[in-house]
């Protein structure tokens, strides 16, 4: 039985393209399936990191109560949760965030991931910006059409 490398090749190529873990085609009585190893973070793994991301969070929530201005929390782009999840700040446990406030964002740069029925969902900066402000904490549930991230 021959194998078509290019098949194959476009396969891996979708695979990255819509950041899925597996892909399988049956075409004519053969099968081909395609699969890339994506490391899984769990809410147990993440416990010790969610505790040392909150204190970071946290004055950066409180910086503009302090100030006596929420008002520029809501004039941003607010970046919104796709799906049902858990929200990561990092990459992986015990590893630097993606973004915090105040850093300069390109379209497409990945804020952070929600996970999802076990998989791992980058959510990207709609457009080029700053960070104005996290919403979310590392770890933390969050609902569809939570808002994640606001951009200035």
């Amino acid at each position: 039985m021959s194998l078509d490398k290019t098949l194959i090749r476009e396969l891996a190529e979708l695979l990255v393209e819509a950041d899925l873990t597996e892909i399988e085609v049956t075409e004519s009585g053969r099968s081909i399936r395609v699969a890339r190893q994506v490391t899984m973070i769990t809410s147990a793994a993440v416990a010790a990191p969610a505790l040392a991301a909150a204190p970071v969070a946290a004055p950066a929530a409180t910086a503009p109560a302090g100030a006596g201005n929420p008002a520029p929390a809501i004039t941003g782009t607010p970046v919104t949760s796709p799906m049902v999840g858990t929200a990561y700040l990092a990459p992986e446990p015990g590893a630097p965030t993606f973004v915090k406030a105040g850093d300069r964002v390109s379209k497409g740069q990945t804020l952070l991931i929600v996970e999802a029925m076990k998989t791992m969902n980058p959510i990207p900066a709609p457009r080029d910006g700053v960070v104005q402000k996290l919403a979310v904490e590392n770890g933390q549930p969050v609902e569809y059409g939570e808002i994640l991230v606001v951009l200035e």
